[in-house]
């Protein structure tokens, strides 16, 4: 559901992209830009036709966008997960490690070295 929204999304992007850049922003716009249009349609109702074209792909581009924000996919997976995480997730917990003595035993200073020759 969320790729087919994005295909969407980026449909209606392209048409409204393509929507402004046909916009004329001192009224000319489409009608100006073919000579036969005027019989047809007329430079007014271009312009209403364009300018509602706008306002309903801007409106369907927002829609879209809010139902996909709540169409992401938020499911825990494992193999997603970064290699730190996992490696917190499998360390060992301190408190629960044996404690082994820190020093060795004390040697008997006392004892004189014994000759190796005899």
């Amino acid at each position: 559901m969320y790729t087919l929204l994005s295909i969407l999304i980026l449909v209606v992007a392209i048409l409204l992209i393509l929507i402004v850049l046909v916009q004329n922003s001192k009224g000319g716009g489409l009608a100006a830009n073919f000579s036969g249009s005027n019989q047809l349609m007329g430079v007014r109702k271009t312009t209403d036709f364009l300018e509602k074209a706008t306002w309903t792909l801007a409106i369907v581009l927002i829609f879209f966008s809010v139902v996909a924000s709540m169409t992401i996919p938020r499911e825990e997976n494992n193999s997603n997960k970064s290699v730190i995480e996992k490696q917190i997730e499998n360390a060992a917990d301190p408190s629960a490690m044996p404690n082994f003595p820190t020093s060795a035993p004390a040697k008997n200073t006392n004892q004189s070295p014994t000759p190796k020759g005899k």
